[in-house]
């Protein structure tokens, strides 16, 4: 009809297209940090730039692996979500649990602000202000502290309460120990190297020694020689030692005690290797580095041999990649052999390096230490698998025991028909 008007319809762009287009931003955003920081490195002398690129680093690199890991339990859970495994019955989750969804927009948002906070302060120390790019790690770490213990309802106040809540159980395990309690726990063991540097982070902020050399000095109070550091490498294993204890109490089981001992065979390793700098080098090179040596190969044996005895069901293996609807993943992974030794193999040999990331005395070399921390966050990824998915059978095969046992026998049902009236 003539003089009718035609509504407007919105256009709005398509899902691939704004995913496409999110990932361009990503990669310029990438490029521009890259630039920015190569330029101000290079602005520096040559001989304090090493120097200066180890404390950015430092500042840094532990919130990178957090990122890293949190990417990587996003993959988890997506699998998990495929497959059959119930990981937010396993853990006990409400039913606003973040989702895999959740948990990478999480990791975008800290990939994003840590390498462009590291930007801002390589720019600014390299270009005379000092005092400005001192603030940019400090700033940083204090937004992200209020952001986890803010009690305001934002930022998934209850998924945060939760993982606040698992910690405070690990650190003080005075009750029963759950299956959340001891999976995060487990996960902390791995990010030790990020315990330790946080602590000369936070160390370096409250003294006032960020973007200066004071701590170049070894033995000053945040030196490279501070026994802080083998203490907060050890404190995580300490956790876990002391959760086995309370299960032996409460289930009297002596695995648990052999998982204790387990736990305790890292402590030799990171004290003796922290002796280094404490006694003389005669000493260290002729009786405490042989004893290194020997820790160092019991942990990382003991270790392998409860991952594949204990953590997992070698029985089942790669099942968790069966998923419920055809995929691309399940003809790769599903009931394939080089799965079964590739778990093996890797698990084996990143259980041996992880010992030099345990050693203080092998830490100069801040590049390789972060190579092998980054791989022992991945050889956990993959142990997060296999460990989730034998708890989810363990449950599933504890429920149906348990309603087999609640159905009337065959024999039971005859004698009741026999009292029937007819």
């Amino acid at each position: 009809m003539k003089g009718a008007t035609i509504p407007a319809v919105a256009i709005m762009p398509s899902p691939l297209f704004l995913w496409r287009f999110k990932v361009i931003l990503f990669l310029l955003w990438g490029l521009c940090c890259c630039k920015i920081s190569w330029d101000s490195v290079m602005r520096m002398s040559a001989d304090l730039r090493d120097l200066f690129l180890y404390e950015a680093f430092l500042y840094y690199n532990p919130l990178l692996l957090v990122a890293l890991m949190i990417w990587l339990w996003g993959v988890n859970l997506w699998v998990f979500a495929q497959s059959s495994v119930n990981y937010a019955k396993v853990f006990d989750l409400a039913q606003t649990h973040l989702s895999h969804r959740d948990i990478w927009r999480c990791a975008t948002w800290l990939t994003l602000i840590v390498p462009t906070s590291m930007t801002a302060y390589l720019y600014l120390y390299s270009h005379g202000e000092v005092s400005l790019a001192a603030s940019q790690p400090v700033l940083l770490y204090a937004i992200l502290l209020m952001v986890l213990f803010s009690p305001f309802d934002m930022f998934y106040i209850s998924s945060r309460f939760y993982f606040l809540r698992t910690v405070w159980r690990i650190i003080l395990p005075l009750q029963a120990i759950t299956f959340p309690d001891f999976f995060l726990a487990d996960i902390f063991t791995s990010m030790s190297k990020v315990f330790s540097d946080l602590e000369r982070s936070v160390c370096r902020m409250v003294n006032r020694q960020v973007a200066t050399i004071a701590w170049f000095e070894a033995d000053s109070i945040c030196g490279s020689h501070s026994i802080a550091i083998p203490l907060a490498l050890v404190f995580p294993y300490l956790c876990r030692f002391f959760q086995c204890l309370r299960q032996y109490k409460d289930t009297k089981e002596k695995t648990c005690l052999l998982n204790a001992l387990k736990y305790s065979t890292a402590v030799p390793v990171i004290f003796l290797s922290a002796l280094k700098y404490h006694v003389f080098p005669e000493q260290w090179v002729s009786f405490y580095r042989p004893l290194w040596l020997i820790s160092s190969v019991i942990n990382s044996l003991y270790s392998f041999y409860w991952d594949i005895k204990r953590d997992w069901d070698l029985s089942i293996l790669t099942r968790i990649f069966m998923f419920k609807n055809p995929s691309i993943w399940t003809n790769l992974l599903y009931g394939k052999n080089w799965v079964f030794y590739w778990i093996l193999g890797s698990n084996l040999v990143l259980r041996c390096t992880w010992t030099y990331k345990l050693s203080a005395h092998l830490r100069h070399n801040y590049l390789t230490v972060f190579a092998i921390a980054a791989l022992e966050i991945l050889r956990r990824w993959q142990w997060v698998f296999f460990r989730v998915e034998n708890e989810w059978n363990k449950m599933t095969s504890k429920q149906n025991l348990e309603m087999s046992s609640d159905m009337p026998s065959e024999g039971d049902r005859l004698l009741d028909s026999s009292n029937h009236t007819v």
